[in-house]
Formats: C-alpha cells, sequence, structure tokens
C-alpha cells in the first residue's frame, strides 16, 4: 500500500473546516504515510506544527479556488506559504486570461509564483479542466512548463467538476516527462485512484484517503 499512500495528497480545503479536523487530518496522514497534507494557506502553521517530525509534507493552495487574484498577491501568498512551513503550493492558473487567450499573462502568473518559492517548493498549477476546451488545456501545460512549474493539477474540485480520466491522459501526452500530473475533484474511492493513477497521474488530491488505503487493502492491490 505504500506506493498508492505516497501519491495522495490528502486534503481539506471545505471553508467550515475545523482545527479538530485538521489534527485529525494530520494523525491520518502520518498514520498511512501520505505524501502531504493540504490545507487553507492559514492553517499552514499549525500544520506544519502537527507534522513535525514526520516524512509527510505541508502542501497549501494560492489564489484559490478561482485563480483570479493578481499577480503579486499569489506570488506573496506563495511566500508566507513556505515560510509558514509548506513544501509545496497548489496554485490556481488565472482561468479568465486563459480564457481571453492571454497566454503571456498565464505564464506570467504561474512564473512570479515559482520564483517567490525560488526552489523552496514544489509548485502546482490547477488549470480547472472542467472550464477549457481541449485547445486550452493543451496551451496550459505550454505556459506551466515555459514558466517552470512543476506539476500541471486538473482541478479545484469547486468549479463543478473533478478530474476525468480522459483529462488525466491528455494532460500526460500534453507533458510527457517534462512535468507531473495530479489528479484532483472527486476520486473518492480506490477504484477510481487506481484508474486516474493507470491514466498516468503521478499524484492525488482527494479528501477521501483512508477510504482509498481501506480500498487498496481488501483489494490486495497495493
Amino acid at each position: 500500500m505504500e506506493s498508492i499512500a505516497k501519491r495522495i495528497d490528502h486534503t481539506l480545503l471545505k471553508p467550515q473546516a475545523s482545527r479538530e479536523q485538521l489534527v485529525a487530518l494530520c494523525h491520518e496522514a502520518v498514520t498511512y504515510g501520505f505524501r502531504s497534507v493540504c490545507v487553507n494557506p492559514c492553517r499552514v502553521r499549525e500544520a506544519a506544527k502537527l507534522l513535525r517530525g514526520s516524512s509527510t509534507l505541508v502542501c497549501t493552495v494560492i489564489g484559490f479556488p478561482l485563480g483570479a487574484a493578481t499577480i503579486r498577491m499569489k506570488a506573496a501568498e506563495a511566500l508566507e506559504a513556505v515560510e509558514s512551513g509548506a513544501g509545496e503550493v497548489d496554485m490556481v492558473m488565472n482561468i479568465g486570461a486563459a480564457k481571453d487567450g492571454d497566454w503571456n499573462y498565464v505564464q506570467e502568473d504561474i512564473g512570479a509564483v515559482v520564483q517567490a518559492v525560488a526552489g523552496r517548493a514544489v509548485v502546482k498549477v490547477i488549470i480547472e479542466t472542467c472550464l477549457l476546451t481541449e485547445t486550452e488545456k493543451r496551451r496550459a501545460c505550454s505556459a506551466i512548463l515555459a514558466a517552470g512549474g512543476d506539476f500541471v493539477k486538473t482541478s479545484t474540485g469547486f468549479a463543478g467538476g473533478g478530474a476525468t480520466v480522459e483529462d488525466v491522459r491528455l494532460l500526460r501526452e500534453c507533458v510527457g516527462d517534462k512535468l507531473q500530473v495530479k489528479a484532483s475533484g472527486g476520486i473518492g474511492s480506490y477504484e477510481g485512484a487506481r484508474a486516474m493513477l493507470e491514466a498516468g497521474a503521478d499524484r492525488l488530491g482527494t479528501s477521501a484517503g483512508v477510504a482509498i488505503m481501506n480500498g487498496a487493502a481488501g483489494s490486495n492491490a497495493y
């Protein structure tokens, strides 16, 4: 089961998320050996304290969930997150700029976050696949590559659609081995997780990490 656990970002991003839930999330992450916990920026410092001494990283979200903050705001948010203990940041691409075809702005936006964390954190870029055409998805991948990002990520889970096997395959085709792919949004079972991994995902963002691990144990597959 270790192989799938190390691909899971155990996620708690609901606006009503409480400290009690954060403590439980971190405990589960350590118990199962998840790659990271993904929490809102205001919870980063506390999550880092709870996870101190473990191999689980703290991941947080930037410009979440709309991607519509200014470039300077996103860069500042990412810098504060890293200074507070985040080892990974999942930023939301400026989706409006993408729909405008302003790919120079999209690239600048991503590049500012990459520069702000200056190699201190992995940068995953959420492109919100459910809102994009295939051509836009391809252009988004090119912008992430040009800006120096590390991952292309499918979804926030807050825009009415999540990860699909088809989108994961498309993103993997677009980036090859130059970027990693994170599938996120609606992954609630071991079977769903396995389908995303088989389609080419390197990482899974899910609030159902424990259920996935229980399903993996039952299948004897991992």
